[in-house]
């Protein structure tokens, strides 16, 4: 079965009202000098550990706000989940990510950033191959259907790169070099 995330999202000639989320959530202003404090006193661990604490609550801080998002779309009113069920994702839903396997182009940050005025609102910026600075930093998609279910976009032939980039109005060298670990063919 070949999936998308469009497949949890209603198409607009449904007539059905349906939504997506976005978001975009940091915590990592301060991290990086926090964690350069125990590297200048060559206390690699602490350094790791400031790094790793941040990361975990950037992740925290978008999940809290997924669960806001359940209740406050009516679709996770009633959950009362236990820290297990949240860790096992067992709640309704999806949180994808650009960059991960459900949507491997990171260059789809940049349609958020300017969608959310990202960097204006929180202060992450992108970097050129967009990644996301300050490092603690989360954002990605809600999507609420019911069958909603993380999946990883598999090999990509060159007639689907080149039918992508068309859609994108992207190059289709720029499309492959975005997609390069999902691409079934060698573009050289």
């Amino acid at each position: 079965m070949n999936r998308s995330l469009a497949d949890f999202i209603a198409p607009k000639e449904s007539g059905l009202a349906d939504y997506i989320g976005t978001f975009a959530v940091t915590v990592g202003h301060g991290v990086e000098e926090f964690a350069k404090s125990f590297e200048e006193s060559n206390d690699d661990y602490n350094a790791i550990m400031a790094k790793a604490l941040g990361d975990r609550l950037a992740e925290a801080f978008a999940e809290c706000l997924h669960h806001r998002v359940r209740r406050e779309w009516g679709y996770g009113r009633d959950e009362n989940l236990t820290n297990d069920e949240l860790i096992h994702e067992k709640y309704r839903g999806i949180r994808p990510a650009a960059g991960y396997p459900a949507c491997p182009d990171h260059t789809e940050k940049q349609l958020l950033w300017e969608l959310l005025e990202v960097e204006k609102h929180t202060g992450i910026k992108l970097t050129e191959s967009c990644a996301m600075w300050p490092a603690s930093s989360v954002s990605g998609l809600y999507f609420a259907h019911p069958e909603a279910r993380y999946f990883a976009v598999g090999r990509i032939g060159e007639d689907q790169v080149a039918d992508y980039a068309g859609r994108k109005g992207m190059d289709k060298g720029v499309a492959e070099r975005w997609l390069a670990p999902n691409l079934d063919y060698d573009p050289a």
